[in-house]
This record gives structure tokens, C-alpha cells and sequence, in this order.
């Protein structure tokens, strides 16, 4: 039996904390927060502690907490030569106190408080600074998913680069859409099939394959139509900027 203790009170903590729970090979033997508050409705509230020290003994300490506290908090744990991870996409592995073994145990996805995820589906981004502790979060990631890596901290800082663009970002157009869709009294249901073959379809084949629209064909008529109707600064700036990214990258192919 893994013996884990989860350290902080946000999305992925209360999420990860689910995960395990359904898990027989692990138990969640403490969580600590500075507010006491549970992380599950059957939690028992003997095993949350708003004092750091006292943690209990255990195999490994997931701090899923701001990327600002990683370092403070992994410095106030008060054991030495344990497994101590972080979940952090853009944080190194030397954030956390070297009084301690550490490693990286980081979901690649979005988490939100009101929806359920499949973690099965959910990659996992793994380091260690010793073999064993490899291991272990192999194993522990593979009760979850059959999806994990071995990814560096820098490969790592990349990934949550890449990963900004494709989520954030494009979470940000989305909104976009459905304001400019609010203003005009359409519904934004209409766009969702749009959507979903977009998200589906460089699953198949490469973004650059699946590129479409004016900006690559050079549209000129279309592109001047769509931004003379834009009257948000912000938003004509974000189309202009885009189509140029798009018209630049696929020049030769115009």
C-alpha cells in the first residue's frame, strides 16, 4: 500500500484526491491546507490539518499548490530524505527543498472545480532526481492512466508552453466567438460541431495539414469584410495578428 498526502486545496488536489480514492493500492493517509477545508464531501475531517507540522509519515508528498508557494511550502515539510513531487507544468524540479528527495508528477490537462475528468485519458508528466523514485511514480501514475512520460524540467516548461496555446489561448478565441455571437442574438450551440471536428481532427492529421480558412487561401476580400465588422479593438487586433501568423507560416504555399 502507497501511503500519500496531498498538500493544498485547489482544482487538481481535490481532483487527484478523487482519482485515489477509487484506487486499492494507495492510501491518502493526510491532506494538509492552510484553511482545513475538505477536498471530498466523504472526506473524514481527522485527516486534514492546517498545521504543516504535523504531517504524518509517508511515501510521497504531492504538492498541488500555486506555482509561487512550491518552494516555501516543500521547505516547511517537516521530513527529510522522502519523495516530495510537485504538479506544476512550468515549475522545475529545483523548486522544491533538497532536504527532501523530489520529483515531478504533473497531469497535463485543464481542471475546473464543476466537471468531472477521466483520468484515464490524461497524460502524465514524470521526473525524479534517483531511479527508485522513478519508479514509484510510475507505478503510481499507472493506477490512473496508461498514459506517462518521462519529461525534463525543461522539456517540461516547453510542454506548458505548448499546452498555453492550444487550452488558453484557444479557450480565449472560444470566448470571443460566443461574445460575438451574444451580440448578434445567435446561439453559440450552432459553432459547437465546428468545434469539436476542429479539437478531433489534428488527432488524425497534423495541425498544419488541417489548416483552413481566408488567411490561408489569402482571402483578401473575406479577411478586409471580417475585420471592417469588428468593432472591439481587442478583438480586431487578435484577428489581424492571427491572420498575419497564418498568411506568414503558409506564404510559400499561397
Amino acid at each position: 500500500m502507497i501511503r500519500i498526502i496531498i498538500l493544498g486545496a485547489g482544482n487538481v488536489a481535490k481532483h487527484l484526491y478523487d482519482a485515489f480514492l477509487k484506487q486499492k493500492s494507495v492510501m491518502i493517509v493526510q491532506c494538509y491546507n492552510r484553511k482545513g477545508v475538505l477536498l471530498h464531501p466523504n472526506q473524514d475531517p481527522s485527516s486534514i490539518t492546517k498545521d504543516i507540522n504535523t504531517l504524518q509519515e509517508a511515501d510521497i508528498y504531492i504538492i498541488a499548490i500555486s506555482d509561487d508557494a512550491i518552494r516555501e511550502v516543500s521547505s516547511q515539510i517537516p521530513v527529510t530524505n522522502k519523495l516530495v513531487v510537485h504538479t506544476s507544468g512550468s515549475v522545475s524540479i529545483d523548486a522544491i527543498h533538497q532536504k527532501n528527495r523530489t520529483g515531478v508528477f504533473y497531469p497535463l490537462q485543464t481542471f475546473s472545480n464543476a466537471k468531472t475528468v477521466d483520468f484515464e485519458t490524461i497524460p502524465f508528466c514524470l521526473e525524479a532526481m534517483h531511479k527508485k523514485d522513478i519508479i514509484l511514480l510510475n507505478k503510481i501514475a499507472s493506477y490512473l492512466t496508461k498514459k506517462v512520460y518521462e519529461i525534463s524540467s525543461e522539456q517540461r516548461k516547453m510542454l506548458h508552453l505548448a499546452a498555453v496555446f492550444v487550452n488558453n489561448f484557444t479557450n480565449h478565441l472560444f470566448s470571443i466567438g460566443h461574445d460575438i455571437c451574444r451580440e448578434h442574438d445567435i446561439p453559440f450551440e450552432i459553432l459547437y460541431p465546428l468545434i469539436l471536428e476542429t479539437a478531433q481532427k489534428i488527432t488524425h492529421i497534423e495541425p498544419d495539414h488541417a489548416q483552413t480558412g481566408p488567411a490561408l487561401r489569402n482571402d483578401i476580400k473575406t479577411i478586409k469584410r471580417h475585420s471592417d465588422a469588428i468593432s472591439n479593438t481587442s478583438q480586431k487586433e487578435i484577428y489581424q495578428i492571427l491572420t498575419k501568423a497564418i498568411q506568414s507560416k503558409y506564404g510559400k504555399k499561397l
